[in-house]
């Protein structure tokens, strides 16, 4: 496999039967690759194997659906892809520490119902793609004409958020991002704190070798963080927003579109900018159908208040 677009296809080939066969062997048959080609291809595209991704993901999805149905373990369990109801619990255990009962009650308790449905349709569409986000096509042949979509002025209210801060080098940042977002996200599922929106990065420092960047999850309620997964918010106030369509080669440009309005309108910026990615990448492989909001704080600029 030699190019991004072809790994996407793969991952979009398992996103798509994530309930049935996904073994490795079925991989391979079904795009043409020895077993060998696409665990590797897979690997380097997902950050995990494919058996790997298979049960995260089914956990993940099961756990959600939990938190927002009262469905029968059973019936989450068998929808899920697991043989029954005990391989299911152990395999529950082993990545969330309690029984998928236990899970339920828990994660009641800490959101209403209507969270906890927009909580599992987050999840549904980020769990599969978490590694994704800020992926490298290497197609600059195709780019698109007009990666910015819409730009405006808005006021936001602050967004409680759990995250994790990394430095990374230019060239790693979808590794990094993959980390960061594993692990916050992983953390506000463990602990059944519902997530209200999609993933987002924060660029809090960006210098010409590294840049450090802050990968979480957005929540319905405040929580607290553990270890290197930080509780903090995201800044309420006045911000630009702009939706970007394309590949995450072309953010740059939407970034330099984003300042040139801001100095039209006599803006300045008063904060980190934030991106939330929309689209599951694994959902839609091509990458003309991702859709990517900046938001990034301001403030009237100098000269305009002269």
């Amino acid at each position: 496999m030699a190019s991004g677009r072809d790994g996407l296809a793969l991952l979009h080939d398992v996103r798509r039967g994530l309930a049935g066969d996904v073994s490795l062997g079925t991989l391979a048959e079904r795009s043409g690759r020895s077993p060998f080609a696409v665990q590797r291809e897979f690997s380097r595209m997902a950050g995990e194997s494919p058996k790997q991704y298979v049960l995260r993901v089914r956990l993940d999805t099961a756990a959600a659906r939990l938190a927002a149905t009262t469905d029968a373990v059973l019936s989450v369990a068998l929808d899920a892809g697991f043989a029954s109801h005990e391989v299911f619990t152990r395999a529950f255990r082993r990545r969330f520490g309690c029984s998928p009962s236990r899970y339920r009650t828990r994660t009641s308790s800490r959101a209403s119902g209507a969270d906890r449905r927009r909580h599992r349709a987050v999840v549904e569409r980020a769990a599969p793609c978490v590694h994704l986000y800020r992926l490298s096509t290497h197609d600059t042949a195709r780019r698109s004409s007009m990666p910015l979509l819409s730009i405006d002025q808005r006021t936001i209210a602050p967004q409680p958020i759990l995250f994790v801060r990394l430095s990374t080098a230019r060239g790693e940042l979808a590794k990094a991002i993959g980390q960061g977002l594993g692990k916050s996200c992983g953390y506000a599922l463990s602990t059944g704190h519902a997530m209200a929106g999609p993933p987002f990065v924060r660029y809090t420092s960006v210098g010409p070798g590294l840049m450090t960047i802050e990968a979480g999850a957005p929540l319905a309620a405040p929580a607290e963080g553990r270890d290197d997964v930080e509780a903090g918010e995201l800044p309420g106030g006045d911000v630009v927003t702009a939706l970007h369509a394309g590949a995450y080669d072309e953010l740059q440009d939407t970034y330099a579109a984003i300042e040139r309005w801001m100095s039209e309108h006599g803006l300045a910026p008063a904060g980190a900018p934030w991106e939330s990615y929309l689209t599951d990448p694994a959902e839609h492989p091509n990458p003309a159908d991702w859709r990517t909001e900046i938001y990034w704080p301001v403030k009237t600029s100098i000269g305009a208040r002269g």
